[in-house]
């Protein structure tokens, strides 16, 4: 029933803020424009479209919210007014009363505000759909950001995958091309990273191994962790200053150079993804600024590490190979990688599934990113999956929406940026580092320590090793000895046996002569 509550809450408010007529209007057929013109009679809207998508997505927590922040970096796929509307739920999501975020802080850290900080502004600076940001001051002097937790987010959520599982379940139930794209299980993944980004303690963790990963590319600054104000649902970290991406005009007055900003951002992406496999999957320009302090002019400053992809060896190997692949348009071999992997069937042929990859994908080569679209290009890869039974990876689905994420910024920043020239340097020269000498020397040294240990044992490792060889070879003799003693002892009652049937038969035959001659 409470389930039940939650989808009728969802279709009235569809309904209410008019999502209904607004999905209805994208359909062109005859009998879709007679029922959008039935379903409107009577029904009448004071805010344009935009804001009412707006307003519904924060009416229905925080799943939409999310889903409307990916939209909001689609330029390419969404109308201008729409964007502008979404683009306010990124930092403009309502917040809950400060009454309840100093109830919550005291309660994570069991003292008074008044003791934990110097200073704490009750209004809060930034206000998102998981939790809400307020700025305060350490006994120390030093500048923090406390990040609080919403109330009762947990119910919600639960409620809402509890719908998404339901529905999965119907789509693979009812369509064998539902079945394909695996709907269960990227609902799992989705659950498990919602979850995590529940638990403020790991969002910390998170932060702390971006900060180490990305501390020598000078590119990206992450806050440090106050650990010891760190709990499930409070955290508190580094308050830090920058200017908010999308404030492109105040960013070109202050002197930043736009384009190297754009290019850097496809270097900390493909560094995080490729060389770490452990990126920031949540990269939408309301958790991203740039800092104009002096020190660090011009770097990006990231926010909000509740959501993390992690990619395992073998992912990134196969995905580097299919992006060199796609930047040297070796079709041929990008429909082989589909085979080997296991994602298409073995029998399919290799020259069909390279020629519908090329037609996809060779219009857009040799373009700037202005004049061309990943989501696009994925739309139609994805029509030629179904021709093919291409499985659909769940463990991919945050890859891809962060690149995703990542085009809708880089079109913000440099539409003429070549996304492909930026990227292909890069992969070539990671897949460089994988094998040869360089991934050799860099293997060896990966397993110094390793090797540091155990060559001081060698010795011992040896002598245990000859000694057991040495055991083996005793006890392989004595098995022998008793064999070869169950050998002479069979040998020697035979003898015995032959020998005493012998003279038994001797004295027989003596008796028998001596009884015929008397």
């Amino acid at each position: 029933m409470r389930y039940l509550s939650r989808l009728l809450l969802i279709v009235w408010t569809f309904y209410r803020f008019g999502l209904d007529e607004l999905a209805l209007s994208t359909l062109k057929r005859r009998r879709f424009r007679f029922l959008r013109r039935l379903i409107t009679v009577g029904r009448v809207w004071d805010q344009p479209r935009g804001a009412r998508l707006r307003l519904a997505l924060e009416r229905l927590g925080p799943i939409f919210v999310k889903f409307g922040q990916l939209l909001s970096t689609r330029r390419d796929l969404v109308p201008a007014d729409m964007i502008e509307e979404l683009s306010k739920l990124q930092d403009n999501v309502p917040p809950f009363p400060a009454e309840q975020s100093r109830a919550l802080i005291e309660r994570a850290f069991g003292r008074r505000i008044e003791e934990l900080f110097a200073t704490f502004d009750a209004e809060p600076v930034a206000s998102a759909s998981i939790a809400q940001v307020h700025f305060a001051t350490l006994k120390d002097g030093r500048e923090v950001a406390v990040k609080v937790l919403r109330p009762g987010m947990l119910d919600i959520i639960e409620d809402d995958l509890a719908l998404m599982r339901t529905l999965a379940g119907w789509v693979e139930r009812f369509s064998a091309d539902g079945r394909r794209l695996k709907p269960r299980e990227v609902v799992g993944e989705f659950n498990t990273y919602l979850h995590d980004e529940l638990d403020l303690v790991r969002e910390a963790a998170n932060a702390a191994q971006l900060r180490r990963n990305m501390q020598d590319l000078q590119l990206v600054l992450v806050p440090e962790m106050i650990w010891e104000l760190c709990a499930s649902e409070v955290i508190v970290m580094e308050r830090m200053r920058g200017v908010p991406i999308s404030q492109l005009e105040r960013l070109r007055e202050a002197g930043v150079d736009i384009k190297k900003l754009a290019r850097d951002g496809v270097t900390i992406f493909f560094t995080q993804v490729f060389r770490d496999g452990f990126f920031h999957a949540d990269m939408h320009p309301g958790n991203i600024q740039v800092s104009l302090d002096p020190e660090t002019f011009g770097r990006y400053v990231a926010l909000d590490f509740g959501i993390i992809g992690t990619l395992t060896e073998v992912d990134k190997d196969y995905l580097a190979q299919n992006f060199i692949a796609f930047f040297r348009r070796d079709y041929k071999r990008v429909a082989e990688l589909h085979i080997e992997s296991g994602w298409v069937p073995p029998e399919t042929r290799v020259d069909e599934l390279e020629g519908a990859v090329r037609t996809v994908c060779e219009p857009h080569f040799d373009r700037p990113l202005k004049d061309i679209s990943l989501g696009q290009v994925l739309m139609r890869l994805f029509q030629i999956s179904r021709r093919f039974n291409v499985e659909i990876q769940p463990q991919l689905v945050l890859l891809q929406k962060t690149l995703l994420n990542i085009e809708g910024l880089g079109r913000q920043l440099d539409p003429e940026l070549d996304l492909w020239a930026t990227a292909k340097p890069f992969l070539e020269r990671w897949m460089d580092e994988q094998v040869g000498w360089r991934a050799f020397v860099h293997h060896l040294k990966k397993e110094a320590p390793r090797f540091a240990q155990m060559v001081p044992e060698f010795p011992r490792l040896m002598h245990e090793v000859l000694r057991q060889r040495a055991d083996t070879g005793q006890a392989e003799l004595t098995r022998e000895l008793l064999r070869e003693q169950r050998r002479t002892n069979v040998l020697l009652q035979a003898l015995l046996w032959g020998v005493s049937g012998f003279v038994v038969a001797l004295v027989v035959t003596q008796v028998a002569v001596r009884w015929m001659g008397g």
